[in-house]
């Protein structure tokens, strides 16, 4: 009984998973001009102190359809030095 989904063998803690989903990677957003979910591209915009500003654009039509600031990103620490 104790392999059972319904009864786990470690009782749930509240926020026990908070970092699991801390930062999450756009794979595919909805297009408003394509009428559909596609694919994207990531850009990087700016380089700003309060971390790096992203775009996310259709790679089918480049238009935008999402935006995202990363202030764990590979440039973030550039500034703060």
């Amino acid at each position: 009984m104790k392999n059972s989904p319904f009864h786990p063998s470690r009782p749930y803690q509240r926020g026990q998973g908070k970092n699991n989903f801390e930062e999450l990677e756009a794979a595919e957003l909805y297009c408003p001009k394509c009428s559909r979910p596609v694919p994207v591209n990531k850009f990087l915009l700016l380089i700003l102190p309060e971390g790096d500003k992203y775009e996310y654009r259709c790679r089918f039509c480049g238009s935008k359809v999402g935006a995202k600031t990363d202030k764990t990103g590979q440039f973030y620490d550039v500034l703060r030095r």
